[in-house]
């Protein structure tokens, strides 16, 4: 597949606006306890929508999996249940810091990790500098970062200058130290998911050599799979355990609630969240040897659309000047990076 990194770049932005509205189905749900909607959503996410994909666009998924290095697949297995961990905790960062803030310093967290730590890990950090174009690309990153830390500075100016009650008025459990800390936790373990993405490679190597083969720009499906397999198991596990410790069982069968509804709204918010991986791996083909920016243009695109969806919803309302100056210059340079991340793959191609 020729690179082509306006492509590219173009897929991770649009895997950013599935990441950044993801939870707005959730608010359909209506009578069902937060584990309960939450399973639907790893059913269809994690298992149903990944393996129809597959299935659909890998016509050698069963074979290439059944050939593969046990230790690939454990790997990548075991980077989704990590991210799993730090999944179940993103819920409860939108519910302490709201969608804005809470996207903002999560997806920046796990950007940081997921874009760096995966050259290190495969003993390649030097193709973050040998070429302009891997130089332009990481200027692109640091850019995204910078971006991340001003929105997360306008947070913290929001936390000091609204009062408690009109916080609330747009988040209504609004906490910020306590969301804070659930947010590091959550970033950082959600960037495994970038580890397990990017460490499928036998894997795609595997789909595009047995017959009949997968095609380039869907040879990453058979490893997203696997990753995402590992992060169902721990959310079916814990949401079960709530269930029963709970007892909302019954919530699947509950009169009185709007079953059909909250089957659809839970299930189409877990197709809409799947949907931001399976940009990011259809979008790396285009990117040539400058790919590993996909993540960093991912999460900076999450960022950006959920911080306009906060400011939508009224989270910023009645902030300061110089808070909605550093909110805007944070905006200003995730799109920039988007921007220079394009750049890169321009001259990477040239």
């Amino acid at each position: 597949m020729e690179p082509n990194p306006a492509l590219g770049v173009t897929i991770f932005v649009l895997g950013g606006l599935a990441g950044a509205i993801f939870y707005l189905p959730f608010k359909k749900v209506k009578g069902w306890a937060w584990e309960s909607f939450w399973m639907i959503y790893a059913i269809v996410g994690l298992i149903v929508v990944p393996w129809v994909l597959a299935l659909a666009t890998s016509p050698n998924v069963i074979e290439v999996l059944r050939q593969s290095p046990g230790s690939t697949l454990a790997y990548c297995c075991a980077c989704g249940a990590m991210w799993g961990v730090g999944g179940l905790t993103w819920g409860l960062m939108i519910r302490y810091l709201g969608v804005g803030l809470g996207l903002a310093i999560g997806c920046g967290l796990c950007s940081a990790a997921g874009t760096l730590i995966p050259p290190v890990i495969k003993g390649n950090l030097a193709s973050l500098v040998d070429t302009n174009a891997a130089q332009t690309a990481l200027v692109g990153v640091i850019v995204s970062l910078v971006g991340i830390v001003l929105v997360g500075l306008a947070g913290m100016s929001k936390e000091n200058e609204l009062p408690e009650a009109e916080k609330k008025k747009a988040v209504a459990e609004y906490n910020f130290k306590k969301g804070l800390i659930i947010a590091v936790f959550s970033g950082l373990m959600s960037s495994a998911m970038s580890f397990g993405l990017q460490g499928g490679s036998k894997i795609e190597e595997l789909a595009q050599t047995i017959e009949p083969m997968t095609s380039a720009t869907w040879k990453g499906m058979p490893v997203l799979v696997v990753v995402l397999l590992g992060g169902f198991v721990i959310n079916f596990l814990y949401c079960l355990y709530l269930n029963m410790t709970n007892k909302t069982l019954g919530d699947y069968a509950r009169e009185g609630t709007p079953l059909i509804g909250n089957l659809f709204f839970a299930g189409l918010a877990g197709a809409i969240w799947c949907s931001q991986f399976i940009c990011f791996k259809t979008g790396e083909p285009a990117m040539g040897r400058t790919a590993y920016i996909g993540w960093a243009v991912l999460m900076a695109s999450a960022i950006l659309f959920s911080t306009l969806l906060g400011i939508l919803l009224g989270e910023w309302r009645g902030t300061s000047a110089r808070t909605r100056t550093r909110l805007a210059g944070g905006l200003i340079l995730l799109i920039a990076s988007a921007v220079i991340a394009g750049y890169s793959g321009y001259l990477k191609a040239a």
